[in-house]
């Protein structure tokens, strides 16, 4: 099992981490065997599985009960739980109890929080209780408040000498690594080269120490909107829909189930079976 000291370790001799969402056991047990890294429990479950316009109403009991589901698929994998708006909203204390729910119920290695004006004093009460945090700056979508507000930041350059101090800050209140969402590469450049912990990137070029994508997105499955830094390895969404609709010509055209997707009994069964039916007629 990775631990969170491995990371810095790991940056020095420029290893790349490969990361990716995982809400379920069958999703988890597959990056698992694929060799991802780093499985995120992301609070983005809420718009890809849950149907909701955001990740704000998404709950602690919610994210708990994915990522029991995951750690259950991918027992021995390194799984970061996202702390979502509604377990850090009342400050540090709320977000240190919902950390411990993470690593406690849910079995996660470690937790993601979002920058927001408490996010170092809450980092730093987390790390002093034990709870490995990885950071999260850039575009914080807990801070968007419609869809509009999903785009590049830090493409002048006082807002990106912000989302700069904003990582350097994470470490040095002790976070073990900072996701980096949307930010212009040469800006991520500067902050993976300064930084001694490694850098996550989301739409944010190719200069950070490993990746994260939602597997939704990936494999082309999630069909609301697709990120402009996505890019799908694959478009299982039509081959779904195509399998649905085969099913659904088959059951009203009396073609499935066929024989072999059928049961069968022993003649003696089905005689006595038979005799059970004529007396109960009578």
């Amino acid at each position: 099992m990775v631990k969170t000291s491995d990371f810095i370790r790991a940056k020095k001799h420029h290893k790349r981490w490969v990361a990716l969402t995982a809400y379920d056991a069958p999703t988890a047990a597959l990056l698992e065997t694929c060799g991802v890294d780093i499985l995120l429990v992301g609070d983005s479950l809420g718009m890809v599985l849950l149907g909701y316009s955001s990740t704000l109403p998404v709950t602690m009991d919610e994210m708990i009960h994915h990522a029991k589901a995951v750690r259950r698929g991918a027992p021995n994998s390194f799984i970061v739980g996202d702390l979502p708006y509604q377990g850090v909203r009342s400050g540090a204390r709320q977000a240190l109890r919902s950390a411990k729910r993470f690593l406690k119920e849910g079995g996660c290695d470690a937790v993601k929080l979002e920058w927001s004006k408490n996010a170092a004093e809450t980092t730093a009460l987390l790390v002093k209780n034990k709870v490995p945090v990885m950071g999260h700056v850039g575009l914080t979508p807990q801070q968007v408040r419609s869809q509009e507000g999903f785009k590049v930041h830090g493409r002048r350059a006082g807002e990106a000498f912000e989302i700069f101090r904003q990582a350097r800050l994470f470490e040095d209140v002790g976070a073990f690594s900072v996701l980096v969402e949307c930010v212009p590469a040469p800006v991520v450049r500067a902050i993976t080269r300064t930084l001694r912990i490694p850098t996550l990137g989301i739409g944010s070029g190719k200069f950070c120490d490993g990746q994260v994508l939602v597997f939704h997105d990936l494999v082309g499955i999630f069909k609301k909107f697709t990120p402009k830094f996505v890019k799908q390895y694959a478009r299982l969404d039509a081959l779904m829909e195509r399998a649905v609709k085969t099913y659904r010509r088959e059951v009203l055209q009396s073609r499935f189930p066929g024989r072999v997707h059928s049961f069968k009994m022993e003649p003696a069964e089905w005689d006595a079976f038979h005799r059970r039916l004529r007396q109960e007629k009578k």
